[in-house]
């Protein structure tokens, strides 16, 4: 189960192993900026994308098919989505 964000400060810490210390903090050598910039730039990358392949669907081209199918030629509704229709609310106009 994820954990909740803290949204009481604006700290974060973790610990890590000197080895892979030492190669960020090359890294941040190399890239004439500081260990924080480095990682959170880094992080940020990595969630963006994490986030952005969570979000879009990648469909066979035979499911693409059916799912524009099914959009052009919707099945009759069952007795589910009939009764779920009735129990909605009246809609005022």
């Amino acid at each position: 189960m994820p954990r909740r964000a803290v949204e009481d400060n604006s700290r974060m810490s973790l610990r890590i192993r000197a080895e892979e210390k030492a190669l960020l903090l090359r890294a941040v050598a190399l890239n004439n900026t500081d260990l924080t910039d480095f990682v959170l730039r880094h992080a940020l990358l990595a969630a963006k994308s994490v986030i952005e392949a969570a979000d879009h669907v990648q469909l066979s081209a035979r499911d693409s098919s059916r799912v524009l199918d099914l959009l052009e030629n919707p099945p009759p509704p069952n007795a589910k989505l009939l009764a779920a229709a009735r129990a909605l609310p009246k809609r005022r106009s």
